[in-house]
């Protein structure tokens, strides 16, 4: 019985080790505002990234769809509370509930899209998205059969308003007599998820003779998108690949690097090298892209793409800045004059 008892004592004791020395599983909570999931934009994109984390690592991955305006700061405080070890912000809307959130759990790391917020323990991640619509602008200028070319907006921000600087500046640089027809669908949020809204402007603008429409407003892009595939005329998707959502006639697709983004920072989790701060994507980063696939490779001819390349390769190289606040374009243009 002696021998027995000492043999059983060992094994226990090296299963009770295994048991304490087993890493938990990492929790990353992503909350999404306003659409959430479903939006075939930043939303979706956030979540490709995480899921593509989750399937990587042990990870449990938490999805809090978005309520009322009020549920924003308790659904961070909550999943601080219960000690998440990334908690993600999709959207501008955290910027201010994060400011207060997080500098009450400093020991919880914290990401926000989209926006720059204070605590140390926030990774504030931007995308340089102007660049991005400057290629598209060029590559606009260059397909138009009518001159004439349309920018549908959510929410008038400055952060959406670079969107449309950008293309602006794009298609200035190419071909300054194409037209560029600016609408935005509203001043609040909810601009982000009005499909309805967006199709009626879409709509007026083609009534118009714009022929081709880039759409910088979240879920709003959805009625865009119906407006385009009913006329039969081209559109420009963001944020997310949406080249097949009509292929044929979305020209091509300026991704921002929401899916990358987040997938790093729960990479920096895993490996304990999180820090916060700002992170910018641009082209330069790889977080900022126009997208060539077999939906839309018809469309964007040889002499196209190699005039969009040679722009590409100037921003990266900084000859080119592309300006994306008002102000930067006010002070060009008094310098041309």
């Amino acid at each position: 019985m002696k021998i027995k008892l000492c043999l059983f004592i060992p094994i226990f004791l090296i299963c009770l080790i295994i048991v304490q020395t087993t890493p938990a599983a990492i929790k990353v909570g992503l909350i999404y505002d306003v659409r959430g999931r479903g939006d075939l934009s930043f939303c979706d994109a956030a979540y490709t990234g995480a899921k593509k984390a989750s399937d990587k690592w042990d990870i449990k991955l938490t999805e809090v769809n978005p309520g009322q305006s009020t549920d924003t700061e308790m659904a961070l405080r909550r999943l601080a509370k219960l000690k998440y070890d990334l908690i993600i912000g999709v959207g501008f809307l955290f910027r201010e509930p994060m400011n207060r959130v997080a500098v009450d759990f400093p020991n919880v790391n914290f990401a926000l899209i989209d926006a720059v917020a204070e605590p140390a323990n926030v990774a504030s991640l931007i995308y340089k998205a102007h660049e991005g619509t400057f290629l598209a602008g060029v590559i606009a200028a260059l397909k138009t059969d009518t001159k004439k070319v349309g920018f549908v907006g959510g929410m008038k921000i400055p952060l959406v308003e670079a969107f449309e600087i950008g293309f602006a500046t794009g298609i200035n640089a190419t071909n300054p007599e194409v037209k560029l027809l600016v609408n935005y669908v509203g001043v609040t949020p909810q601009a982000f998820d009005d499909p309805a809204k967006g199709k009626e402007l879409a709509l007026a603008q083609y009534n118009k003779g714009v022929d081709i429409i880039i759409a910088a407003a979240g879920a709003s892009g959805l009625g865009v998108l119906e407006a385009a595939k009913e006329r039969k005329k081209y559109i420009i998707w963001v944020d997310s690949n949406g080249n097949g959502l009509i292929p044929g006639q979305v020209l091509t697709s300026i991704i921002k690097g929401v899916e990358l983004s987040v997938y790093q920072m729960i990479e920096n989790v895993v490996s304990d090298t999180f820090t916060g701060g700002l992170k910018n994507y641009g082209l330069k980063e790889g977080g900022i892209e126009y997208i060539v696939d077999k939906d839309n490779e018809k469309l964007l001819s040889e002499e196209i793409l190699k005039k969009v390349e040679e722009f590409k390769s100037k921003i990266i190289a900084e000859e080119i800045v592309v300006p994306h606040l008002r102000s930067q374009t006010k002070s060009a243009e008094k310098k041309r004059k």
